[in-house]
C-alpha cells in the first residue's frame, strides 16, 4: 500500500487517539478500521462506519454485513480481492445504554470530519469506479463534489458523474448490506443492482482489454 497513504491513516490514528483521551463515550475510537485492498483499482467500496466485528478484528466488512456483502459479490462475479474497501468514517460510532453498547449512524459533525481523509484515501487510491453502501457515504461522496446529495431510495442502482478535485467519479449507490438484515424485503433489489454493478465492470474491463 503506498506510504503517503499508511502516513495518513497513521495521522487519523493518532486525531482518534487523542479523541479517546477526551471523551471516549459515543465511539470505539482506540480500534479504528481503515482501508484495505489494491492501488488504482477497477472498484472501491465504500461503507459507513465499522461495526462491532471490524472494530475487534482490525478489517472492514467481516461481520454479519461483510457475510452478506461477499455473498452478493460472489454472486456478481466480483473478487473481493481485486477492489478496496474503506468507509466513510474510519471508527465505529456507538450508543452505550445500561446493558448494552450498540452501532449507530454517524452524526453529521463525525461525517464532516471524516470527508479530509476520504478525499484524499480517493486521489491516492484512484479507482475506476466507486460503490458506495447506505445514505453515509453517498451523502460523503455528494458533499466532496460540492453537489446537493440524493437518497439512497432515489439514487439506488444507477450511475451518478461526480467531480472531485478534479477527478471525474462513476458513483453506484447500493443499500448497505446491514439493511437487509432487517429489511429482507430488500435483498433482491440489493441483488439485482450488484448484479447490474458486476456487468458494469465486465463491460469496462472488456472493452479496456
Amino acid at each position: 500500500m503506498e506510504k503517503e497513504l499508511l502516513a495518513l491513516y497513521a495521522a487519523e490514528r493518532a486525531r482518534l487517539h487523542a479523541m479517546a483521551c477526551g471523551n471516549g463515550r459515543s465511539g470505539e475510537y482506540e480500534a479504528p478500521v481503515f482501508g484495505e485492498g489494491p492501488m488504482g483499482p477497477r472498484l472501491m467500496l465504500i461503507g459507513e462506519a465499522p461495526g462491532a466485528e471490524e472494530a475487534q478484528f482490525g478489517h472492514p466488512f467481516v461481520g454479519r454485513a461483510g457475510k452478506t456483502l461477499d455473498a452478493l459479490l460472489d454472486g456478481a462475479g466480483i473478487v473481493r480481492e481485486n477492489i478496496f474497501v474503506t468507509n466513510a468514517v474510519k471508527f465505529r460510532p456507538i450508543n452505550i445504554k445500561a446493558r448494552s453498547i450498540s452501532n449507530r449512524t454517524p452524526t453529521p459533525k463525525e461525517l464532516r470530519e471524516s470527508l479530509p481523509l476520504l478525499e484524499r484515501e480517493l486521489l491516492l487510491v484512484r479507482p475506476q469506479m466507486i460503490a458506495t453502501l447506505g445514505n453515509t457515504p453517498l451523502r460523503a461522496m455528494f458533499l466532496l463534489a460540492g453537489a446537493d446529495p440524493v437518497s439512497i431510495g432515489d439514487a439506488h442502482g444507477h450511475l451518478w458523474p461526480l467531480t472531485i478535485r478534479s477527478m471525474p467519479l462513476a458513483v453506484f449507490p447500493l443499500y448497505h448490506p446491514a439493511s437487509v438484515l432487517y429489511r429482507p424485503s430488500l435483498l433482491p433489489v440489493l441483488e439485482m443492482d450488484v448484479k447490474h454493478l458486476g456487468s458494469i465492470l465486465n463491460k469496462t474491463e472488456e472493452a479496456g482489454s
